[in-house]
């Protein structure tokens, strides 16, 4: 993914965007066509090392690419929108402000005791907070062990990471408040989400 420099997330801001938007896209390659499957995944840290869990039906034909040391690719999007030229003070034309990343890694099928823990530490992310949540020590244990049989878990070692922040960081002061005051209008739940994020990075122009 081509970033300007300007656009780019450091590190800890990808590693956070990560975790905070986890449904991603996994890309692989079978044979010379790519293969991808939309997928909630866990983003961990461990020794200083990155890496990614998740899992996928044991029915889909993408697990034939996820042999140990295989090449993955991992798309985690947030919200975007499109910015109209009509919002700036001088001639210019439109884009889009987007945020995205892109992780790059290895691939390694889990375990069945490997798979437990990765979905019991889903259980525990989604439903430990909730009235009534159901934990993996809620369910019978013959139901989660027929179940864990249909799925294929995997870890992606994260090797290199493109982090995309580009949300108008080039406009002036003036354009950059007409777009957030012109986002704000929009009854778009993504157009909201990159105002408010707009608003955040440049706070002193909103005080």
């Amino acid at each position: 993914m081509y970033i300007p420099k300007r656009y780019q997330m450091n590190r800890e801001e990808a590693i956070a965007f990560m975790k905070a938007h986890p449904f991603a896209l996994l890309i692989t390659v079978d044979g010379q066509r790519p293969v991808a499957t939309h997928i909630p995944v866990e983003i961990r840290e461990k020794d200083g090392k990155l890496y990614a869990t998740g899992h996928i039906a044991l029915g889909n034909g993408q697990k034939s690419s996820l042999n140990a040391g295989s090449d993955v690719l991992l798309i985690f999007q947030g919200p975007h929108a499109y910015i109209s030229s009509s919002w700036y003070a001088e001639p210019q034309v439109p884009t889009w402000n987007y945020l995205a990343v892109h992780a790059y890694g290895s691939a390694t099928i889990l375990t069945e005791d490997e798979l437990h823990r990765e979905l019991d530490g889903l259980l525990t992310r989604y439903e430990s907070n909730r009235e009534q949540g159901r934990l993996w020590n809620t369910f019978d244990p013959a139901l989660l062990h027929r179940e864990a049989k249909g799925i294929v878990g995997f870890r992606v070692d994260i090797t290199a990471l493109d982090a995309a922040a580009k949300m108008s960081q080039n406009r002036n002061d003036t354009d950059y408040q007409r777009i957030v005051a012109e986002l704000e209008k929009s009854e778009d739940g993504q157009d909201a989400q990159v105002a408010r994020w707009m608003r955040a990075e440049r706070q002193e122009l909103f005080d």
